[in-house]
């Protein structure tokens, strides 16, 4: 996609959004299943069936998907798509190149070892590595609104408001 044929259809969306704000907000969802047995639980994504548990520094076996994983790999497939938005907006040409995400998780925390050990990320690092003839402003500018767009970066860097809801599920008498 070009730069014209992007603005060609970003640009509607982007005028009723400006007319109409509340049609912009739209919910995204995931449901995951925990019927079966072990300590995993099924996603269904828009491509395949996933099944995460536990990772190998929590005594998983390392043969399903690690959730930590996952958020990282959002983090690397929003960022990357972003660039390219922002690249092709910009008329920045991107020949190709990687994104990289890494974490670092202290699973004393997880495991209840030390409560002075935080239960998630204590630190992400995003690196792009881009095969691109653009200037230093032209990438200082590139980085600023790859950063400022990209939906599950902003989200980790400034948490939304979360609620948690546990419901018994009610089963048939017979």
């Amino acid at each position: 996609m070009d730069k014209s044929k992007l603005a060609e259809t970003q640009g509607p969306l982007k005028s009723q959004y400006k007319d109409d704000p509340e049609s912009a907000v739209v919910t995204l969802k995931a449901d995951g299943d925990v019927d079966g047995s072990g300590i995993a639980c099924r996603v269904q994504t828009s491509q395949a069936l996933v099944e995460a548990g536990l990772h190998p520094a929590t005594g998983g076996d390392g043969t399903q998907l690690c959730s930590g994983d996952m958020l990282l790999e959002a983090l690397v497939a929003c960022a990357g798509v972003t660039l390219r938005a922002v690249s092709t907006s910009m008329g920045v040409e991107i020949r190709g190149g990687n994104v990289h995400a890494e974490g670092d998780l202290d699973f004393r925390g997880t495991l209840g070892v030390a409560k002075d050990a935080p239960v998630g990320f204590r630190e992400v690092r995003l690196r792009f590595d881009i095969d691109t003839d653009a200037d230093a402003d032209t990438l200082a500018t590139l980085h600023k609104l790859t950063e400022r767009y990209c939906v599950v970066f902003q989200t980790l860097a400034k948490p939304p408001e979360l609620s948690v809801e546990m419901t018994p599920r009610q089963t048939a008498s017979a």
